[in-house]
């Protein structure tokens, strides 16, 4: 199968690219080549803060949109800094394997009773007093654990992939509602100047009608209809305006910018149409099976239960530890009997010691039965998104083939209502038809604008969609469609 590589302003194929690295600064948008990827980026990056601004003077292509929106939009930036926790608690979890290393100073002063024969103190105590300086470093290492840190450290790695892969299906996410928002928008121009077109041919039916009236070869009845047809048209226009700055406003908040109808979109309405599939609706499901980033993040759970279950399993086992301490011991006791000396010499312990809890109520065996339980879920959930992603696959697959039958049924439904609406208007002026004959062609033709319009935008979007929903949105691999060139050809 030979691959259409259109030019890089083709609206749907710039969608399907992933954004070139140079511009990946701060939330390293379009690196999601895998959940690793992007969990390192997250471990090392800081996202962008603040509200998109867009340029109103500036036309924006669709790619720019979804490159705005994942660096500004919120559901981006929360789920990128969850990605960095994340990332900061596989740090913890691998600080278990380093020895602990405290410093300690002690400085004191202690006064107490020491008893002593009364042959030797008359009082048989002695009070002495010892003031003491001692600075000290102590180590504690855990040498062996049965497996527990390793288990820990393999789940907290397993989470951090989990949060990578949620970074890509976000993103994705929030480019598909990018994409929705945007093609709504287009939906809606292209509406608003389908009734301005419609506002045109009821003017026209309406001069029409009028002129046959100042000639007596119609009616007024006629001329009213005529012009209700055009009032009607008005109606359609400013509530197809109205619903056009409502569809801006839901795009800049998608994007992540202040909801507002000062947007300006680069609609590319001479873009190539996406013509046919690429795949099978077979290789489309395994695509979807191996690129969801629910389907990564769900099976990296998975592997995080099992972790957590040999962690539990490891507490039954003893622990093996080393500790120890070496300080300089500085005192200068006194007494009220007697003579005492001072000293400063360095002291200093160690032991080697073995920990085994041997009976804890139920504590371990608790975990390990909660831990066996959120495995199953786990694996579950992931039965659960499997058949729900064959299901929309499925779904993306028939949705895209129905929306190619209308557009092909819309085109050939406006070309014909075109051709009805100025054959019944010429005869209508030379007396062979009547004005209902001719409203009735004009309201087909505004129906056939407005499915054309809508059976374009559905196209694209159902092409988007099918590569939302077998995970290949937003990034590298060939697209699920092909389009077509500038002359209608592959």
């Amino acid at each position: 199968m030979t691959e259409y590589n259109p030019p890089l302003n083709v609206l749907f194929l710039s969608l399907l690219l992933a954004l070139s690295a140079a511009r990946a600064l701060g939330q390293c948008a379009g690196k999601v080549s895998s959940p690793a990827a992007v969990a390192d980026c997250a471990a090392r990056e800081i996202p962008r803060e603040g509200a998109a601004i867009l340029d109103p003077a500036h036309p924006y292509t669709l790619a720019e949109l979804i490159d705005v929106a994942e660096h500004h939009n919120p559901s981006t930036r929360t789920i990128w800094e969850r990605a960095k926790q994340k990332a900061r608690e596989l740090g913890l979890a691998k600080a278990a394997y380093y020895p602990e290393l405290e410093g300690l100073a002690v400085f004191g002063d202690e006064r107490l009773i020491n008893p002593f024969p009364e042959p030797l103190a008359p009082r048989g105590y002695v009070m002495v007093e010892v003031p003491i300086v001692r600075p000290e470093v102590a180590l504690q290492y855990l040498i062996f654990d049965f497996g527990k840190r390793e288990a820990t450290v393999d789940s907290a790695k397993e989470e951090k992939l989990v949060a990578g892969a949620d970074v890509i299906q976000v993103n994705q996410a929030l480019a598909f509602r990018v994409a929705s928002a945007y093609y709504q928008l287009v939906t809606a121009q292209e509406r608003l100047q389908a009734t301005r077109d419609t506002l045109r041919t009821a003017q026209t039916t309406q001069d029409a009608a009028e002129n046959r009236l100042n000639n007596g070869l119609a009616t007024l009845p006629d001329v009213l209809n005529a012009r209700a047809e055009t009032s009607q048209a008005v109606f359609d226009a400013e509530s197809a305006d109205g619903d056009e700055k409502i569809a801006r406003v839901t795009l800049t908040e998608a994007v992540g910018a202040d909801p507002s109808p000062y947007v300006v979109i680069d609609s590319q309405r001479s873009a190539p149409l996406p013509e046919s599939l690429t795949m099978s609706i077979e290789a489309l499901i395994d695509r979807a099976m191996k690129n969801r980033p629910e389907l990564m993040a769900q099976t990296l759970r998975i592997r995080s239960a099992e972790a957590h279950i040999r962690a539990a399993r490891a507490e039954y086992k003893p622990q093996i530890f080393v500790s120890g301490s070496v300080a300089q011991t500085s005192v200068w006791p006194s007494a009220d009997y007697g003579q005492l000396g001072a000293a400063s010499e360095p002291t200093w312990s160690a032991e080697l010691g073995v920990r085994w809890r041997i009976f804890d109520g139920g504590v371990r065996k608790n975990e390990l039965l909660i831990a066996e339980s959120k495995r199953r879920e786990a694996e579950d959930e992931l039965t659960t998104i499997n058949d729900e992603t064959t299901r929309e696959v499925w779904t993306a697959y028939i949705a895209f083939r129905t929306a190619l039958r209308k557009h092909d049924a819309a085109l050939a439904l406006l070309k014909s209502a075109n051709e009805s609406y100025s054959a019944s208007l010429d005869a209508y002026k030379f007396g062979v038809k009547n004005l209902v004959d001719v409203v009735t062609a004009e309201k087909q033709l505004a129906l056939a604008r407005l499915s054309s319009v809508s059976a374009r935008s559905e196209l694209f979007l159902e092409a988007v969609n099918l590569e939302f929903t077998t995970g290949n949105l937003l990034r590298n691999q060939p697209p699920a469609t092909r389009l077509q060139s500038q002359d209608g050809h592959q």
